[in-house]
Order: structure tokens, then sequence, then C-alpha cells
């Protein structure tokens, strides 16, 4: 690498009427030598490891030049060492520095703490995962306005960092320019995907050993389990499925605990490689990526690699983002709001998490603009928008598949995706600006590599798609007013397995109740032996739900209550809505409902009956439907605090709604919506249940509980962003295919 003759570093100069490093002497006296540190270090750093590197060229005088006349401040905002996507900050940061220097800016660089969800998961900083989104905001904020930064190169990560930042930046982006200051600009570049783990040979051969016993003992179905679990590429969340097997496996009496604790140690060291970065599944970590190139902010050059970036790709980042300097529309606010109808179709065709949707409306109202999960709801519907994602943990097309194949050269990431959602007619507004300083037009206007079709075997991107219907959906229901439910994730098979069929509630005050209960083997049998479930209510459930799976609906007359749910069970015509209250923002901090997912789909009698219904949140689904983000949540006395186990919900997922039903009607043959009186004679019950929720709430670190927040269909911000957020979407979007607003009535 040779350095740039000085006349193309042009001298930027942030055109702002604000500069305290002129107008003031503090920042002018303490600045210089972070600056000189830091670059020091990264040139010390980079010759260690063997690059040739530039004469240091930087003075404290030539940086206090530079300050004084307002040169580009760029802030490199990275994560924590704690975090394995952030393991490879030190050299990507390094890298960034020297190249913002060579560009005629001055560099700064500051971390935040960022929660690993994977870690966290079944402890409590699960009930912390979302309030660090809020957090990571709120400092990135602090640190960008008191030191006076105007731009920041920002090393993404996973969980919440990266639509926090997305939302720090753009939220300071609309202050700035509401204060009469310069646009604040960004330019995000991902940690690379980190390569799913391998099963270690003698913990393969000794898993192998173990599904033979449990063959022997009879407990063939944990067998069967316990193969399909081993298929998957080794990552955190395929372990939580182990664990799942192994606790039914102990229970059954097959496994040891000491055996059990050698077979997680082996599954733990083969999990994660070396050089970590971000996991391989398509969980929000990588959906994040997918949706922040979606919004524009994500550079082309860093969007997918297998491998840290090197200074050339990195100096590529950097000399675009030195181009956005003084150009509003290139400021974060405007390249959000003009992406935003492509970011969301975007998220649909890919597959993206359920957790984003909550993020993304976050995103909107930090940047000054009203927006809920209605709107979010009316872009994803207002055109077709095609699955093109064949994602698999199971058959070689995981993301680190997919960013093989970008490094190759075969494809280009989003802008491939982007290109084919276009060919398929879904309405993306290729004219909206993003990081590279160029409209999505001008970026795809050279074809070299751009097509899907350039990925001949086993391609994650399609050109065809797989199905016509994708995304996360938006539900309504007569107990509930908002919930969300991916759909789009299970094959149409297992939709119709579900859809229109009526579900017996098992309910749950909280996740580490069901959790238990989800892992006893014999749960069926306890809640068949419960007479929890009234033979009246057995018999109406299954001449509703058999004719639908193609069943004898006559074939139950005449059994009593404990054969009736048996035969239901084994022919799949039983459905339980396994309901896990309280776990809402303001409860508990909104943790995410994976666990109780993995337990049921690690388990094959369990997972083709069961449905989740939550106030929690979630990233994939479950065998069946996780519907989650339920509003208003239980502590804020919303009905799901009043549902019981043995209610009955009408699961219509492609009606996008759940009801809860009379069962009077159910039981005379009809279906008919349950009225008010069923939930309002359970005064006692709630007042029970908020007692215990307020109770429980009290484990959460009172600095840390979400109690001045909106609602999941508002994002789960802070009460004073969503105040804040006074302009009007639909008056300044522009977004394709989407015409005059509907009044609320027509919603």
């Amino acid at each position: 690498m040779s350095p740039q003759p000085a006349i193309a570093q042009a001298r930027p100069v942030v055109l702002n009427p604000v500069n305290p490093y002129r107008d003031h002497v503090q920042g002018k006296a303490n600045e210089p030598i972070t600056v000189a540190a830091m670059l020091d270090r990264a040139r010390r750093e980079l010759t260690l490891d063997g690059e040739a590197v530039p004469e240091a060229d930087w003075t404290l005088g030539a940086i206090v030049d530079r300050l004084e006349r307002n040169a580009p401040r760029i802030a490199v905002i990275g994560g924590s060492p704690d975090h394995p996507a952030h393991v490879v900050d030190p050299g990507t940061g390094v890298r960034a520095m020297l190249a913002i220097w060579r560009e005629g800016g001055v560099p700064f660089g500051f971390s935040v703490p960022v929660l690993c969800d994977g870690t966290a998961q079944s402890n409590m900083g699960m009930s912390y995962s979302l309030q660090s989104r809020n957090a990571i905001a709120e400092m990135i904020v602090n640190q960008m306005e008191a030191h006076s930064y105007h731009g920041a190169f920002v090393i993404q990560s996973c969980d919440k960092m990266p639509l926090a930042a997305v939302s720090a930046l753009a939220h300071l982006d609309t202050l700035r320019q509401k204060r009469g200051e310069a646009p604040v600009f960004a330019a995000f570049a991902p940690a690379h995907v980190l390569k799913g783990g391998e099963i270690p040979a003698d913990t393969r051969a000794d898993l192998e050993r173990l599904a033979g016993e449990l063959d022997g003992a009879g407990q063939g179905e944990i067998a069967e389990d316990l193969h399909d679990t081993m298929a998957y590429i080794l990552q955190c969340s395929s372990n939580t499925a182990f664990q799942g097997v192994f606790a039914r496996a102990m229970d059954a009496g097959v496994l040891d605990p000491v055996r059990h604790k050698a077979l997680e140690k082996g599954l733990a060291v083969g999990t994660c490689d070396a050089k970590g970065g971000i996991c391989a599944f398509n969980g929000t970590g990588n959906s994040s990526r997918h949706l922040v190139a979606g919004m524009g902010l994500v550079h082309p050059a860093v969007e997918l690699l297998t491998d840290p970036p090197t200074t050339a790709q990195v100096d590529a980042v950097v000399a675009d983002l030195i181009g956005l300097v003084n150009r509003p529309e290139c400021g974060v606010a405007g390249i959000l709001i003009a992406n935003m109808g492509n970011a969301i179709r975007l998220h649909a065709a890919s597959g993206g998490s359920t957790n984003l949707l909550m993020h993304i409306v976050g995103s909107v109202l930090y940047a000054g603009y009203r927006f809920s999960i209605w709107d979010l709801d009316r872009i994803h519907r207002a055109g077709r928008v095609p699955d093109l994602f064949d994602y698999s943990l199971t058959q070689g097309r995981d993301i680190f598949a997919l960013a093989k194949q970008c490094c190759s050269g075969d494809i280009r990431g989003m802008e491939t995706l982007v290109h084919e959602m276009v060919r398929n007619g879904v309405p993306m507004d290729l004219d909206a600006m993003t990081v590279t300083g160029e409209t999505w037009r001008q970026r795809l206007a050279d074809e070299t590599g751009l097509s899907a079709t350039g990925v001949a075997e086993n391609p994650v991107i399609l050109a065809k798609p797989r199905r016509q219907v994708s995304g996360v959906d938006v539900l309504r229901s007569n107990f509930f007013e908002s919930a969300v439910v991916k759909i789009s994730g299970m094959p149409e098979k297992q939709v119709d397995w579900f859809d229109e069929q009526v579900a017996l509630v098992v309910y749950y005050e909280h996740e580490e109740d069901a959790n238990a209960d989800l892992l006893d083997v014999r749960l069926l049998d306890r809640l068949r032996d419960s007479g929890a479930f009234a033979a009246e209510d057995l018999g109406a459930v299954w001449r509703h739900n058999a004719p639908g799976l193609g069943l004898d609906a006559a074939a139950g007359d005449g059994l009593d209550a404990a054969d009736l749910f048996d035969l239901m069970a084994k022919a799949g015509a039983l459905k339980l809505a396994i309901t896990i209250a309280g776990q809402g923002p303001v409860a508990y901090g909104m943790p995410e409902m994976f666990t109780p997912m993995q337990h049921i789909n690690a388990n094959r009698a369990l997972r083709k009956l069961a449905t989740v219904v939550s106030d929690g949140r979630y990233s994939g689904v479950s065998y069946g439907a996780a519907i989650g983000h339920v509003t208003p949540e239980a502590i804020l006395g919303g009905a799901i605090l009043r549902v019981a186990t043995g209610d009955l919900l009408h699961l219509r997922f492609r009606a996008r709604r759940i009801d809860l039903l009379d069962p009077a009607a159910l039981h005379g043959g009809s279906v008919a919506l349950a009225g008010p009186a069923l939930l309002d004679a359970r005064d006692a019950l709630a007042g029970e249940r908020m007692l215990r929720l307020k109770a429980r709430q009290k484990r959460v670190a009172a600095a840390n509980r979400m109690v001045a927040c909106t609602d999941a269909a508002m994002g789960v911000v802070p009460s004073a962003v969503a105040d804040d957020a006074e302009t009007d979407f639909w008056a300044v979007a522009t977004v394709n295919g989407v015409g005059a607003r509907e009044s609320v009535e027509a919603r």
C-alpha cells in the first residue's frame, strides 16, 4: 500500500457553523494526543502484521490544524471484546483509522458494550437484551455529541448493536440538521461470517452410540430427535437443541450426568472458529446485516466476507464515506427513510428475523418520523414479495456459504437480491441513495456478477422464487391488539397442518415454567391426566380439526377424554397453544422465547402439535408457529393475562388472525368468537397473576427496566423518542407500490 498524493486528499471540510475545536480550546488541547496515539498504534499493529504501511505524516500540530479547519471528525465505533463478532475489531479499527487520516479526516474511536443473545439465553441477560439496544443508541449519541464527531465508521456485529447504531446516528442526523448543523454521515462494515462448527469425531461417535442406546431402551423418538439435531451445523443455537434432547435422554435413564457434561463439552469446543465473526445462521445477526444493507447503509466492499476485511476493502469504505460529507441526502436519516420500503421488502424476501420488526419501527421513530407496526405491515403487503432466499442449516446453504459465493465473485450479496427482487416484480425504489454516494440504480448499472444464476450449485439467493409469500405477518385478535408471526418460515405443508385449526391453550405465567414442562418427556401424559381439557372440548376440537387434516370426524365418537386425547395426539388433531405471558418489555425486558421454541423443535411428538403465543419476542419460528410481541402485554392489563389452560384459540394464519373462541358454540359445531364476558369473569385470577408478575419484575435491575418505553407495536423505544417523532412518514417518504394512506378503519 502506498500513500496517496497529498493533493488527492483535497482537504475535505465539513460545512458546519459549529466547530468547538475552532471556537474553544479544551477539546483542541485534549484530543490531539488521543488521535496521535491511535494512529501510532494503528501503524505499529499493521507493521507487526507484515503490511507495508506508509510513513507517519501526523504530528500534534497537523492534527490541531485539521481540527481547526473542521476536517471530518469520524468515530470508528466498535463493540466489546467479550462478543464473538467483535474479535475482529482491533484489526478493522486500525485500518479504518489510518484510512480516515489518509483521506483528510480526523479519526477517533470508541466502543459500546454489546450483549450476545446466544450467551444470554436462559439467564437474566435476556431481560436486558432488548434494553441494550436503547442503551447502545443512547451511548452513541452521548459520545458523538460530547466530542462533536461528524460521522462514523461502524464495525457492525449482531444482536441489538446494528439497529441501535442505525437508530442513534439517524436520531443525531435529524437533530443536528434541525439545529442548523451539518448532516451526520456513516458507513457500516459488518463483521465477517463465522463458519459453522463441526462436531468432533469422538463426540459424534459417542452421540451415535447414545442414539443406539436410546433405541435399545425403547426411546426411539428421542434417538430420532438426536439424529435430526446432529444434521445441523454446530452453533450456539444447535447446542440448545442438543441440551433439550440430552435432558430427555437423562430423564429416560439412558444418559448419566457425567457423560452428559462430556458431550456438552465436546460440542462447545467445536462450535466457534477462533477468528470470530457473526454466526452462520440467518438469525438476528445476519438478518441485521441484510436489513442494514437494504437500508442503503452497508458498503458492498465489506458486506459479506468469510474473513476479516483487508486494508484495501476498508480503504474502499472510507473513500466513499468521505464523499458523503456535506450531502444532506446522504445523511443517515436521509438514506434510512429513502430506503425504508426497500429495507422492509428485502427483509421479507430474505426471510429475516422476527425481532427486526421492532427494530425497523424503532429506527424510523429515532429518525423523527411517526411510524408503527401497521405502517410497516402496509408497506410489506402493498406489493407481492416472493421468497428469494433458500437458506438451510443442514444442506450447505447457511450464510457462510452465501458469503463464500460473494467472495468468489459469483454474486454480489444484497445487490444481487435487490436485482432479483426487481426482476420478479417487487416495487423497489432504485433511485434511493446509498452509502456509496450512489443510488441503487447506479450501483446495479454494472451487471457483472449481479444475477443469482451466477451460483450454479446450491444457491442461497434465488432467481426463481421458492414461494410467492415471504416475511413476517402482523396479526389481529379479539384478545390482543397486535402480534407478529413468521409464517413464511414454515413450509406450506406445515402451514396447512396448523392453519384454520383450533388449539387448546396450555398457559404459563413465565418462561421458566414453560421450559421445565417442555423438557418433560411425560408432558403429554400429564396434560392428558390433569383433567385440564374437558371431554366435551376435546370432542369439539376433534370434530373441527379432523376434516381439515383428512381424518374421520366420527372416529372419536364415544371415547372418554383420556382416550380421545391420545387419539388426537397420535393423529395430529390435537393442537396446543403454548401461551407464555409475563414476558413483555415492562414485565421482564421482553426476553426472546428461543429456548422453549428449541425444546419444541427437538421433540418430534410435541412439535407437530404446538404453537407458541407470547408477549415476549422471537427471532425465528418453531415447527408450528411462534406468535410473539403480543400487545398490550400482560403486566399492562393485556387480555393475555386472563387466558387460561383449556381455552380455545382459532389459528387463522393465512387470514392473519388468532381468536379466542366461545366453547359452547364450538360444542354445537359452529365457530364463534368469545364475548368479553369470558375473560371479564376472571378478575380474581388476573389479580393473583398480576401480583406475581410485579414481584417477578423486581428480579430485573431497577436501572434497566423498560418502564418508560412504547410497546412492541411502536418499537419499544423510549417514550421521549416517540414523542419527538413528529414528522408524518407518509408525507415525506416515497414508497413504491403504496398509494394514498388508508384510514385507520380501513386497516
